[in-house]
């Protein structure tokens, strides 16, 4: 049968797809009616705050966990054999095998698929050559996460789902890992991440959806996002430089030891502060960011 044009296109475009997904238990409804889709090539970020469901949205996706009702699938069909063995996962929490060196624990997970890729380009790629003959138990924090990225590649797939790959690393670490994903996404794979780093969605993803109780509340580009929820700059300034006396003004807010608040005109808004003793010397000015969207949105940190 033809298709339309318009219609062909979504079909070869949508890699996976999530329709009204959701996951009761007998005291709680943990997923309540997701909906989206990740296009290939596409590293597309599940955000929110813990306890918001975004981990069972998760593992419905990789077919761990059978959704109440609702549905995913993968380039228009559901899930099956052949899907498990298309996907690449790294767990948030992933135990390794004793007593095995790194060389060790990729031939052993490459004999659990009829497809692999090759050894030698996966070695260079995430920069494991150095430590090959090393016990897995000796790893750093960093080398521990690049060969657990290795193991999610080492069956050439197409979609590749990073739980929290960064957490517990250090700055540098971090943003070398970041670079590792990147080449990653030059090399054709679609990404699925979830993240407690504001900064690393903004970097990395494509689109991201933000989940809290169960639903999705904001879906696009972070930038997209950003500038239909602000229309204004962020203005930052120490809580001790606001006087006492003075009441804060409607919509701004005290947060850790600071006061925020949005401002279309900067010149007027800081012309009051001014009048009513506000001490400008600590106050900074600056674009709100995608953590500012999450607190705006979920009224949390994105570690809480």
């Amino acid at each position: 049968m033809l298709v339309g044009k318009g219609v062909y296109s979504l079909i070869v475009k949508t890699l996976l797809e999530a329709h009204d997904l959701v996951r009761t238990y007998p005291d709680v409804r943990a997923v309540d009616g997701i909906s989206f889709r990740v296009e290939a090539g596409q590293c597309f970020g599940l955000l929110g705050p813990n306890g918001a469901g975004k981990t069972t949205t998760l593992e419905m996706l990789e077919g761990i966990q059978v959704p109440t009702s609702g549905t995913v699938s993968y380039r228009g069909r559901p899930l099956d054999r052949r899907y498990r063995e298309s996907i690449g996962i790294q767990f948030q929490a992933t135990a390794l095998q004793d007593f095995q060196t790194v060389r060790e624990s990729l031939v052993m997970f490459e004999s659990l698929y009829p497809r692999t890729a090759d050894r030698a380009e996966l070695i260079r790629l995430c920069n494991l050559n150095e430590i090959l003959e090393r016990d897995t138990r000796k790893l750093s924090g960093g080398q521990r996460q690049r060969l657990l990225l290795a193991i999610a590649l080492v069956n050439d797939p197409d979609l590749v789902f990073l739980d929290e790959p960064t957490t517990g690393l250090d700055p540098q670490a971090r943003r070398n890992f970041w670079s590792l994903i990147e080449t990653v996404r030059r090399r054709g794979k679609t990404i699925l991440l979830t993240t407690h780093y504001m900064e690393e969605a903004q970097r990395l993803c494509d689109r991201i959806a933000i989940v809290d109780h169960g639903r999705i509340i904001a879906e696009g580009t972070p930038a997209r996002l950003i500038r239909d929820h602000f229309t204004a700059v962020l203005i930052r300034l120490p809580e001790t430089a606001w006087p006492s006396t003075a009441a804060l003004p409607a919509g701004a807010a005290r947060r850790e030891g600071t006061i925020e608040l949005y401002a279309e005109d900067v010149r007027l808004v800081l012309a009051e502060m001014e009048r009513i003793g506000v001490d400008l010397n600590d106050l900074h000015v600056t674009t709100p960011t995608l953590e500012d969207l999450f607190l705006k949105l979920t009224g949390h940190e994105l570690r809480s």
